[in-house]
């Protein structure tokens, strides 16, 4: 999967690929040729990145996990 950032697009550019409705399509065009075609699909929902931070008991199981998983690798 390729990623663009559009922080690293111009403003212009970035206004237009926000403003594509879903299944709406975006037609890449190169020296007159279709070089790729961008669908637009349903908004990120934003539900996930306001949930709560994990409490210090989550966080510790975490870290305890992925250490025990570094230390059975190696």
């Amino acid at each position: 999967m390729i990623r663009i950032d559009l922080d690293d697009l111009p403003p212009r550019l970035t206004a237009l690929l926000t403003a594509v409705a879903q299944g709406e399509e975006v037609i890449l065009v190169h020296n007159g040729a279709v070089a790729g075609r961008l669908t637009g699909g349903a908004p990120v929902a934003t539900e996930a990145l306001d949930a709560e931070p994990p409490t210090d008991e989550q966080a510790k199981q975490v870290f305890e996990d992925f250490r025990s998983m570094i230390e059975d690798e190696f």
